[in-house]
């Protein structure tokens, strides 16, 4: 349970962390010429298409965090000695240089597609939709990289389960910090 566990929390970071660094790439000055919105303030319906706050520095530096973070995990596995995994278990790390991309593209794909949905809904920006804010990023990793890894059951349950419950308590942190007007 514990090996399952350690996979299904290792094998996340990069997504997790992708979906976190558009948030913090507001604030980077050297990026505000990407701010533009991916959807370009296309409508549809009547309603915007993804909403303002999906921009092309967001999925950039998304995508840069998730690779960075992957080499970091490649780093480390060449590296690992011992633990509650042998590091023999991580081998889908070495086969393909890009997954961590991959799984930044697909954490805020999932995250894109949601918002589709939610502004189609009405839901404004910002506004919590449970439990579909904290399963987006995860679904959008895990498709995406289907072809490329396939984890077991269990450890795509512990996917689920780790990191529904670590977007719950970062959203209630970054309340806890005024960077989200809701604890949720």
């Amino acid at each position: 349970m514990l090996h399952s566990f350690f996979i299904a929390f290792w094998f996340m970071v990069p997504a997790a962390v992708a979906n976190v660094v558009p948030i913090l790439s507001a604030a980077a000055p050297g990026l505000r010429h990407l701010s533009a919105p991916i959807d370009g303030g296309i409508q549809f319906r009547g309603r915007s298409l993804l909403g303002h706050h999906k921009t092309w520095r967001g999925l950039i530096s998304g995508v840069v965090a998730g690779a960075l973070i992957y080499w970091l995990q490649q780093l480390l596995v060449r590296h690992y000695t011992s633990g509650p995994v042998d590091a023999g278990d991580l081998g889908y790390m070495y086969g393909y240089p890009y997954l961590g991309a991959l799984l930044g593209f697909g954490a805020l794909a999932g995250d894109a597609i949601k918002s589709f949905f939610k502004r189609q809904r009405g839901i404004d920006s910002g506004k919590t939709w449970l439990p579909f804010d904290q399963l987006d990023y995860i679904i959008g990793a895990i498709l995406i990289s289907l072809p490329f890894v396939t984890l077991t059951v269990g450890q795509y349950a512990w996917i689920f389960i780790i990191w529904f419950v670590m977007h719950l308590v970062m959203s209630y942190v970054g309340y806890l910090l005024h960077l989200k007007d809701s604890p949720i």
